[in-house]
């Protein structure tokens, strides 16, 4: 017998209430899903669209883009990438404003860092910047780099 009669068959044998409980259910659902298309966002996913693939950026707009430069003990300037802090680029993104309100969380990321790159210098500072890249008709036109968040070592 195929599945699908199969099922028309156990709906079947349900009693009335239990039909009804099921269609209220799989309606409440359905309603769920509607409301969080319209007016839900990531946080409402998987009842809501997932930003990521259901928007796109203006031609004309601009780009995002978090970086962390790490100071040595030397005083040299070193960029540190999200791999070697153990993080994606989406993970950073989602924290940036955690980390400009708590400038500590910086250096959770430099002890990180030493405990996953342990023959790299030690970092005495850790900075977050974000480039931002204007878009004219899809293509880069200006671009400005803005210091967000800085941890200092303790010395």
């Amino acid at each position: 017998m195929p599945p699908s009669v199969a099922a028309d068959i156990f709906f079947l044998m349900l009693s009335a209430s239990g039909r009804r409980v099921r269609l209220t259910v799989a309606l409440l659902f359905l309603l769920v899903l509607v409301v969080g298309t319209f007016f839900g966002d990531d946080d409402s996913f998987p009842f809501g669209p997932f930003r990521m693939y259901s928007t796109r950026n203006s031609l004309d707009g601009f780009v995002n883009s978090p970086e962390f430069v790490g100071i040595t003990t030397d005083g040299e300037e070193v960029p540190v990438s999200f791999q070697v802090l153990g993080l994606r680029r989406a993970e950073v993104e989602g924290q940036i404003t955690r980390m400009v309100e708590d400038p500590d969380l910086l250096g959770l990321l430099a002890e990180a860092k030493e405990e996953l790159d342990p023959g790299a210098p030690e970092l005495v500072e850790l900075r977050l910047y974000l480039r931002v890249t204007d878009l004219e008709d899809g293509y880069p036109a200006g671009e400005t780099v803005e210091l967000l968040s800085t941890w200092k070592r303790d010395t």
